[in-house]
């Protein structure tokens, strides 16, 4: 599982990927904040432009799109169970 360290306003956040898909034109990474079965996820979005040299990640909010976005991650994590 990779690990990325993510700079956030309050410092370094660590966090492991789970999946990665893009969805209507963008990028998404499904990550927990560890390695254990029991772990918090996040989809994370990425906003950055083309020209942009980092990607800039924000968390998915919107219920309809997390939804959407769950599917598809629970498609591709097929011994996976996501719960919301």
């Amino acid at each position: 599982m990779e690990k990325l360290t993510f700079q956030t306003e309050d410092g370094a956040v660590d966090f492991y990927v789970l999946e990665q898909t893009r969805f209507n034109g963008k990028n998404y990474l499904l990550v927990a904040d560890s390695e254990e079965e029991d772990a918090e996820c996040l989809i994370l979005k990425d906003c950055s432009k083309d020209e942009e040299a980092e990607s800039r990640y924000e968390i998915v909010e919107d219920e309809q799109e997390q939804d959407a976005l769950l599917t598809i991650f629970e498609q591709l994590l097929e011994d996976v169970e996501i719960e919301k």
